[in-house]
């Protein structure tokens, strides 16, 4: 490799034999096409070259204000990351968007560095999928108990009094939503070897999620994980909430660090 290019990372991959990489995507725009770099003992680096005039210091900063460039950047590595993730037998740790080196020599100096770190992640995803789920609460839907029904001209004091309802409802609602999510969480980490769930964020003026959760769900355990889900989308749509499964993806959300 010259020294226009530098060396940029789409995963690790734990195999008995070379990935096959004829198939596989492209990957990034203006990269050279992914191939399997041999690490020693079973591990192969997905990599690519990146030219620097595009990827490199003081170029790569300003592309990324440009959300879409960004965006079709990350679809591009998720890509490659999940082609790599479907043979049986292939355990693979995801790279963060735009983990670049020097060499590809650099990089795979770079995972012999880290390889006991790199064996313990490997045996904790190893045989399994991360499936993601996103639970809503549908606009405009309150607490039927709480709702106000005056009747004839409305008073002062009936006017507020009718507010008022209307935000107890909203929060017996949100509440609703709140419990149902709780317990769909609960529910599908059961079935899973790990599960995090993101942390809430106020968002004024919007309808934020109630719970966007991950799940490492062993290969076994899926059809289990998939039934339940299936019965959480009925409860919380009885509290007024939407639920999204998402998946199966690589173990993005359960490795950590590995760049």
């Amino acid at each position: 490799m010259g020294t226009s290019t530098a060396a940029y990372l789409y995963c690790v991959v734990k195999s008995a034999r070379r990935p096959a990489a004829a198939r596989a995507p492209q990957g990034l725009p203006g990269a050279t096409r992914p191939s399997a770099v041999d690490a020693g003992r079973g591990l192969w680096l997905i990599a690519a070259d990146v030219p620097l005039e595009d990827f490199g210091p003081g170029r790569l900063e300003p592309r990324l204000q440009d959300l879409d460039w960004v965006a079709n950047a990350a679809v591009a590595h998720e890509a490659v990351v999940e082609f790599f993730s479907r043979p049986a037998g292939a355990t693979v740790i995801p790279a963060k968007l735009f983990t670049m080196f020097s060499s590809t020599a650099k990089a795979v100096e770079d995972v012999a560095g880290r390889r006991a770190v790199i064996a313990r992640v490997m045996k904790r995803i190893a045989g399994c999928q991360e499936w993601g789920i996103r639970v809503t609460r549908r606009p405009g839907v309150t607490a039927p108990a709480r709702r106000a029904s005056p009747s004839g001209p409305m008073t002062g004091s009936a006017f507020l009094s009718a507010r008022k309802a209307a935000r107890d409802a909203t929060a017996d609602a949100r509440a609703a939503a709140r419990q149902a999510a709780e317990g769909t969480f609960t529910a599908l980490a059961r079935h899973a070897r790990d599960a995090r769930s993101r942390e809430r964020r106020p968002e004024p003026g919007s309808n934020p999620p109630v719970l966007e959760a991950a799940f490492l769900v062993p290969a076994q355990a899926r059809t289990r994980f998939k039934a339940e889900a299936r019965r959480q989308y009925a409860v919380c749509d009885a509290a007024g909430a939407d639920l999204t499964l998402t998946g199966p993806w690589p173990a993005y959300n359960f490795v950590g660090d590995p760049s």
